[in-house]
């Protein structure tokens, strides 16, 4: 009985190194390799996901800082506002006075010459 890997000249129980033994042994390197890269590619997308959801519980935070941040500029800017309604009346008290003042002055310079 024949086997396939015997060489036929030599002595017998040494198999040729066929074809197919040696794409075997490139698969399984290559195979590993592959393993390899996968494994790598699994860590880093673990580690992404860890990042994203580290970013994400840091944005809701921000959300809630600016939000909070927001009302209190938003009542800053209600209180401006009042007060500057209040003073304007004053200002614009102020300017007729003035103005009536240089009007009284300029009048009194003018009859004096």
């Amino acid at each position: 009985m024949r086997r396939a890997g015997l060489s036929e000249g030599g002595p017998p129980g040494n198999y040729v190194a066929s074809g197919y033994s040696v794409y075997e042994e490139e698969n399984e390197h290559l195979q590993e390799g592959l393993k390899a890269k996968v494994n790598a590619l699994k860590h880093l997308s673990i580690d992404i996901g860890n990042e994203v959801k580290y970013q994400n519980k840091m944005l809701g935070e921000m959300d809630t800082d600016f939000d909070s941040t927001g009302g209190l500029l938003g009542a800053t800017i209600g209180r401006l506002k009042f007060i500057s309604r209040g003073s304007q009346t004053k200002v614009y008290c102020y300017m007729l006075l003035f103005a009536l003042f240089v009007f009284i002055v300029l009048y009194w310079v003018i009859k004096l010459r």
